[in-house]
């Protein structure tokens, strides 16, 4: 059987958390059309009968970082471009120029000393505007090319099979360092985290522009109640007062949203009736004590 590391790397918003989540076969990875959605490392093991592949999704790099979360971001995702990977998923969108961000990342992808590295085109459900001119000049530097749509699932048997293709042979017990006797799929995130994550996902998806990079969520407490009703108390915190007022809306209509679009999510993920404490805390300075 095959089995080994796959990095997959690219600007914010090319798309690689709905990759990972549409290769995987379930929600591993929250995704939003705004930067800053993935904000640590996910792994994942996707299996088949040819072997496992262990996916590490990172956030994407930011061509400037201005504000300390953004900084912390691009450090913790270099970081992880020093692990031991056997193959390397460059990820581009067609529908955006390159511009000085996607040099960046490039440059980056180039100096990496990896085996293998895959140049995957991603979008192609979208025909306008379409930029592909300005990367036919990479088709050379790739051991291969792959043209997808993540969203709409379009050649990811083709990008799978070409994964397999890369990755070494391994014994089988060789394998069990990778799944380490866990259920698929095998993440690196306790399920606190994940359903914090999924909270942070509602909140970009429903507020304003301006607002998801100002905030923060911490599930606080989860509790088994009767009728076997689980209570999760989550508190999320933004930089500002003006903030707080937006998450929570007029007549508290938008943190009902939020708790509602959270608590359904929730409720599928661990099959149970769900009851949603949402509260919002001002803290200035949490951006320092991101992790």
């Amino acid at each position: 059987m095959k089995s080994g590391t796959v990095l997959i790397i690219g600007r914010p918003n090319v798309g690689k958390s709905t990759l990972i989540n549409n290769l995987i076969g379930k929600k591993v990875a929250i995704t939003s059309p705004k930067p800053q959605t993935t904000r640590f490392t996910i792994q994942a093991v996707y299996q088949d009968e040819r072997g496992y592949i262990l996916f590490l999704d990172t956030p994407g790099i930011f061509g400037k970082t201005k504000d300390a979360l953004s900084q912390k971001i691009n450090h913790n995702t270099l970081k992880t471009l020093n692990q031991d990977a056997d193959v390397v998923v460059y990820m581009v969108d067609h529908t955006r120029k390159r511009d000085y961000e996607e040099s960046k990342v490039l440059g980056i992808v180039r100096q990496l000393n990896k085996p293998k590295k895959i140049l995957v085109i991603n979008k192609i459900d979208k025909l306008k505007p379409s930029y592909l001119s300005q990367y036919k000049f990479l088709f050379q530097e790739f051991d291969d090319v792959q043209i997808i749509s993540a969203l709409k699932r379009k050649h990811l048997k083709s990008l799978i099979d070409s994964i397999f293709r890369f990755l070494p042979e391994k014994k089988d017990s060789d394998l069990k360092e990778i799944v380490d006797e866990k259920p698929l799929p095998v993440l690196n995130i306790n399920s606190r985290v994940y359903l914090e994550e999924l909270i942070r996902e509602k909140i970009f998806l429903l507020t304003r522009k301006e607002i998801p990079y100002t905030t923060y969520v911490k599930v606080e407490q989860i509790e088994k109640k009767e009728n076997n009703l689980i209570y999760i108390k989550a508190i999320i915190y933004t930089t500002a007062d003006r903030y707080k007022r937006m998450l929570i809306g007029k007549n508290a209509n938008m943190i009902k949203k939020i708790g509602q679009s959270a608590r359904k999510e929730i409720e599928l993920f661990l099959n149970k009736k769900v009851f949603l404490d949402l509260q919002v805390q001002i803290n200035k300075h949490w951006q320092k004590y991101f992790e």
